[in-house]
């Protein structure tokens, strides 16, 4: 069976796992950005060859932090217990830094995303968090944010 990135990225530079839950939210919503952000990079070139600036317009718009705190309305009602109380952490943690086009809420939403698709992937629960990053892209599609 093959491993996991997680876990050859561990191997190859001798690095020891820690807990998901010791991490603060911002640094589960930091590795979460990147992990949701290849996730769609990975979808969006699945559809093949396309220029390189129409992919970056597709990926922004589900990326932008307005899309991922719409979302959030789709997901609250999917998710466990325990990945609502990470969202709330990553939601009401103090980040100094501020979302260029998204609402203070807006942004903090998106943060709480991100800190539970972080949290999932140092978990290593691929594919948990691949159908939650579903169930939020298909709701920004079909409009439709309160399954």
């Amino acid at each position: 069976m093959e491993e996991s990135l997680t876990e050859a990225i561990r191997e190859q530079f001798d690095l020891h796992p820690q807990e998901a839950s010791e991490y603060s939210p911002l640094v589960l919503a930091w590795i979460g950005d990147v992990v949701y952000e290849l996730t769609l990079r990975t979808m969006l070139i699945s559809g093949g060859n396309r220029p390189v600036d129409k992919l970056n317009r597709a990926d922004s718009r589900l990326a932008r932090a307005g899309a991922q705190s719409a979302m959030v309305d789709a997901l609250l009602p999917v998710m466990s217990e325990e990945e609502q109380n990470i969202y709330k952490r990553g939601r009401n943690a103090h980040s100094y830094t501020k979302a260029k086009s998204a609402t203070t809420g807006e942004y903090r939403r998106a943060t709480g995303f991100e800190a539970v698709i972080g949290y999932l992937y140092l978990k290593g629960r691929y594919r948990r968090l691949e159908e939650l990053i579903a169930v939020g892209i298909k709701s920004l599609q079909t409009g439709k944010t309160d399954e």
